[in-house]
């Protein structure tokens, strides 16, 4: 049956990593391809409001390999997949020009409904065609927006019910679970250096907003956004730990 893994030894030589072109993915791809032979690569084009990381995830990609020349021959398929329907039935602020407030449930405006879980199940079904039996994803439930698809007992569950329902065992790899952002930043840099660090910084995204015309010490936002907030606190805490 299938089990959440945080680190360890992989269980195939085979990976695919859910991709948006984000700090935590791009974390999450570096920490496969230091141990994986074959590491596959998946996008959603959802009709999110910060589009603009569906960019970002190529240059990441088309750059990464650079980083450690082991990585360059594990680098496998990217695949990209276009779900209009989420954005449709989605009433949120990452899918429309909407104020990003908390709403009666607790839960920021943010939150896309079983975006993760819609994600999940696709990439399983992009492993099973592919034989690849991990899926790696940047969820943490430590530094987090609250979302409750990113919690580790929602995802244990789920890789347990895709296990079951394609008669295959899928195990869901989450190295960020139980970090909070700033211990983020330093795996990025046990695992790339400063080469990875400045990748982060010059390439990803992560705004809500896809405001990109701003360049802070960690990389480019609007500075206010909650996903901006959690990034720059990290990136502080990680700075004034190392000095």
């Amino acid at each position: 049956m299938a089990h959440q893994k945080h680190g360890a030894e992989p269980m195939t030589t085979h990976a695919l990593v859910l991709f948006s072109g984000g700090q935590d993915s791009t974390v999450c791809l570096a920490w496969a391809l230091a141990r994986f032979d074959h590491v596959e690569t998946v996008g959603f084009d959802y009709g999110q409001r910060h589009r603009i990381e569906l960019s970002a995830r190529y240059e990441v990609l088309s750059r990464i390999g650079a980083i450690e020349p082991a990585w360059v021959g594990r680098i496998g398929r990217d695949h990209v997949l276009a779900l209009p329907e989420l954005a449709a039935i989605s009433d949120t602020a990452l899918t429309r020009d909407a104020e990003i407030v908390m709403t009666q449930a607790g839960l920021p405006s943010t939150f896309v409904p079983g975006r993760n879980v819609i994600f999940f199940t696709y990439a399983a079904a992009i492993a099973y065609r592919r034989g690849i039996d991990t899926l790696v994803g940047g969820m943490c439930e430590t530094d987090y927006s609250g979302y409750p698809d990113c919690r580790n007992a929602t995802l244990v569950s789920l890789g347990e019910s895709l296990s079951l329902a394609m008669d295959r065992r899928f195990d869901i790899a989450t190295p960020l679970m139980v970090l909070d952002k700033a211990a983020t930043w330093a795996l990025a840099e046990q695992l790339g250096g400063a080469a990875l660090i400045e990748l982060i910084v010059e390439h990803t995204h992560t705004c809500y907003l896809g405001e990109r015309s701003t360049r802070h010490p960690w990389g480019y936002g609007c500075g206010t956004c909650p996903a901006c907030g959690l990034r720059a606190k990290g990136y502080e805490k990680w700075r004034s730990g190392k000095n």
